[in-house]
């Protein structure tokens, strides 16, 4: 049985990042109409702490973000803005602990609650010590202000949890360098080098050891405690959602309806509308986003007739897939292909 290839479309965040840059680009006289445009969100989801997101949309209101202010350091911009405090409680909790190596251990080993787009590690080498990014696998247009926010979000959050200005000894970055690669020894005060391996945020190991100025053991105890429980919610919704795109990649041909899924994953159609509703999406969402993907890669790596396509998506006709495809992509399966 197949498996959606688009992590962007299967993984669920918090809403915090989104929140910043509404908050951001608001001072700047940017209507939030324009930010949230295509993205299925509106206003009033900002006021519901405990609402979930797919990465999807966030990456949507990040695009409008680029289009809106023109600004191509608008990931550095906002990642120097991202402070500790926008994680919720896993943010209180690494203030909360006991030293620098501990608070990024205990945010390393939950990258759900940090809705982060890589995998992130700790190293270290020597008297050096690195957070490491690898591994991005998302809308390839977003990589620079995607590794711009992530590594200059990690540098804020180092600066907040040691309550002290910490200069890097350097930073890496995995593309070449943009037009904008100027203003990164301004912003962050560091050598830069580009066309690395991975993002490297690189600062002294003798950090890793210091004691943090919030320290306090039993918040630590207790916010450690939500932290597992939140973590787990998010694990479980994630793991229902997987669990329907994983049938429908198998039975598009089927037709499958969710009354059909809901009993092949033995389960209830109403439990399983509730989660989609929890997530924020629909089941002709979730089926339209696996058609999707499962189109785009039938159109990439095969070279079977559109009809075939069509009728593998579960089409009766193959105009009704090429006006869906022209809808989700802005062309057509045949230019798509090309």
């Amino acid at each position: 049985m197949g498996q959606s290839t688009l992590p962007e479309e299967r993984t669920l965040t918090t809403l915090h990042t989104i929140a910043l840059a509404m908050d951001t680009l608001a001072a700047s006289g940017v209507p939030y109409e324009r930010l949230l445009a295509g993205s299925g969100l509106v206003r009033s989801d900002l006021d519901t702490p405990d609402k979930l997101i797919r990465h999807t949309q966030e990456l949507r209101v990040f695009a409008n973000a680029l289009a809106c202010t023109r600004d191509p350091a608008l990931g550095l911009s906002l990642g120097l803005r991202m402070h500790v405090s926008a994680y919720g409680i896993l943010g209180y909790t690494m203030l909360a602990s006991r030293t620098l190596r501990d608070a990024l251990e205990l945010a390393l080993a939950r990258p759900i609650l940090l809705g982060t787009y890589f995998n992130l590690s700790l190293e270290r080498d020597g008297d050096e010590a690195r957070l490491v990014a690898r591994d991005y696998r998302y809308a390839p247009e977003l990589e620079t202000f995607n590794t711009e926010l992530c590594m200059t979000s990690l540098l804020t959050v180092v600066r907040d949890l040691l309550g002290e200005p910490v200069t890097p000894r350097r930073l890496l970055l995995p593309f070449a360098p943009p037009a904008h690669a100027a203003l990164y020894a301004d912003k962050l005060g560091c050598p830069v080098r580009f066309e690395a391996g991975a993002g490297v945020l690189a600062f002294d190991a003798a950090l890793l050891d210091r004691p943090l100025p919030l320290a306090d053991p039993v918040t630590c105890h207790s916010g450690l405690q939500q932290c597992l429980k939140l973590d787990a919610r998010l694990s479980d919704r994630h793991d229902v959602l997987e669990q329907i795109r994983d049938h429908l990649d198998g039975h598009l041909r089927e037709s499958a309806t969710l009354h059909c899924v809901a009993r092949r994953l033995h389960r209830s159609e109403r439990t399983l509308r509730r989660h989609l509703q929890r997530l924020n999406t629909s089941y002709q969402r979730v089926l339209d986003e696996v058609r999707y993907d499962k189109a785009r890669r039938l159109l990439a790596d095969t070279d079977l007739p559109i009809y075939l396509i069509a009728e593998q998506l579960g089409y009766s006709e193959t105009a009704s897939f090429r006006h869906a495809f022209q809808r989700w992509s802005g062309q057509s399966p045949s230019l798509y292909r090309r």
